[in-house]
């Protein structure tokens, strides 16, 4: 039995009783552990609450969030381990949640669980409440808090989504509603031409010549505004000429369809001088038309694109885990992002594209990318490049986040990926975005995250393997 005078000298019994460290030391036992012996492991049954007497002991945590989590070592006589929650009895932990490893030749005082739950029910009723009141509440704030560090960032990802939205479908709506007004100007006009007697052959002619013109719409050489201005001047007063009213609001059109003075004679000759001023009314409307049904076409598809991002960003009609092409999810992030980047950033990417597909949880690995990417236009303010570029390493999947912002100072490196640790203003961040990014990375894939930063530098580095890791399995 181990002398109660040794026990008194621990901090965690000073306070006892020589009656209470009598039975105390009635009740437990001193056990000798060699250096690298587990004295306790992680998710066998919680049997004993242990205390250090002499030596050194490190405790080890495997999480399924962040990997293995090692604590510092530590030679402080009193420090503790093992079944620290048998006082909440049926509630508490049936197995142990961490493992205790002696450092170097270690003693340790050994007392069976059951002892221990019924020494701090008896000797400290209020201590042990406040101990499960503070327990219970800890895990709860946790979650909330967590929870809510996942809804803001939905929130900011929903009102950049609808902001992009909102640009295509605004132009797809003021593009139908010219639209009505223009086809219904072109019907009149074809009717005219009807009613003045325009022949047939002359009226195909026409309309091969309108399919011309549209099929010419963004196929011509790129010129300067001056060069499409002189053009535009030019085939207006070969309008006049002919006798065509408006001529001035008919050119633009015609020349963005690669119309010329010479292409006009030609119209003549095929439709005739009478039947040429109301021709060409038709033509510049059928273009109009056409330029219009772009326009539409061009905004749905940034609708179509900017929701099957959306659909690739939250993974919602694929399998947790799968394997993917991570410059997919990257893609897809910074589309979600574009309503909120500001003009005076630039994105940069730079991928491998031999890189493998990558097995992992997509929908998480897109978490960790927007909180990186979030964080690197936060800290550029208005003005910076941000960069994405991917590479691989053998077994591993390399993906690199920089930014041109001030840096991350070098006193709090260290500390960036600790829960409820930030560097922005008070009610602008949680501290919780790289602990999350951190756990997804480690705990999650079996991967690793780490920073590197200067002044005007920074790149946070994610490695994934590109195997599955066996905390999948």
């Amino acid at each position: 039995m181990i002398d109660i005078d040794e026990l008194r000298k621990l901090f965690l019994f000073e306070r006892l009783s020589d009656e209470q460290l009598t039975k105390l030391a009635m009740s437990g036992a001193v056990q000798t552990y060699a250096q690298d012996e587990d004295i306790v492991r992680q998710g066998e049954p919680a049997e004993c609450f242990a205390v250090l007497l002499e030596g050194e002991i490190q405790m080890i945590n495997e999480t399924v969030t962040a990997g293995t989590v090692a604590m510092p070592r530590t030679s402080q006589p009193g420090v503790y381990g093992g079944a620290t929650s048998a006082y909440l009895g049926d509630r508490a932990p049936q197995t142990y949640q961490h493992t205790l490893r002696a450092t170097a030749p270690s003693r340790m005082f050994m007392l069976p669980a059951k002892k221990f739950a019924y020494i701090v029910a008896e000797w400290f009723p209020m201590a042990m409440h406040l101990l499960d009141g503070l327990l219970s509440g800890g895990r709860m704030q946790r979650e909330i808090i967590d929870r809510r560090q996942r809804l803001t960032a939905l929130g900011t990802i929903t009102a950049g989504l609808t902001h992009e939205l909102n640009n295509p479908a605004a132009a797809a709506v003021r593009a139908v509603s010219e639209l009505r007004s223009l086809i219904k100007t072109s019907r009149f006009q074809l009717a005219q031409l009807a009613e003045d007697g325009i022949p047939p052959d002359k009226l195909r002619a026409l309309i091969e010549a309108q399919e011309a013109c549209t099929s010419n719409l963004g196929q011509a050489e790129k010129r300067s505004p001056l060069e499409i201005s002189d053009a535009e001047d030019e085939l207006g007063e070969a309008l006049e000429e002919v006798g065509v009213e408006d001529a001035w609001e008919l050119a633009p059109a015609l020349v963005n369809a690669g119309f010329t003075s010479a292409y006009l004679q030609k119209i003549r000759a095929k439709v005739g001088a009478e039947h040429t001023p109301k021709a060409l009314h038709w033509l510049a409307e059928a273009i109009e038309i056409s330029q219009m049904l772009d326009e539409v076409t061009e905004a749905t598809e940034r609708i179509t694109t900017l929701i099957r991002s959306a659909k690739q960003y939250s993974q919602m009609d694929r399998a947790p885990f799968q394997q993917v092409n991570v410059h997919e999810l990257l893609d897809s992030t910074v589309a979600i992002f574009r309503g909120k980047i500001p003009p005076g950033i630039s994105v940069v990417t730079d991928y491998d594209r031999t890189l493998p597909e990558l097995p992992c949880y997509a929908g998480e690995l897109n978490q960790v990318w927007t909180n990186l990417i979030h964080n690197a236009l936060d800290a550029m303010g208005q003005e910076g490049t941000l960069t994405i570029r991917t590479a691989y390493d053998e077994d591993e999947a390399i993906v690199e986040i920089g930014d041109t912002g001030p840096g991350v100072p070098e006193a709090i490196k260290d500390r960036i990926f600790e829960p409820f640790f930030t560097t922005k203003s008070v009610g602008e961040g949680t501290g919780l975005g790289l602990d999350i990014s951190y756990r997804i990375v480690a705990g999650r894939h079996g991967g690793e995250i780490k920073v590197r930063s200067v002044p005007g530098e920074t790149w946070f580095e994610v490695r994934l393997p590109l195997r599955e890791p066996s905390a999948t399995s």
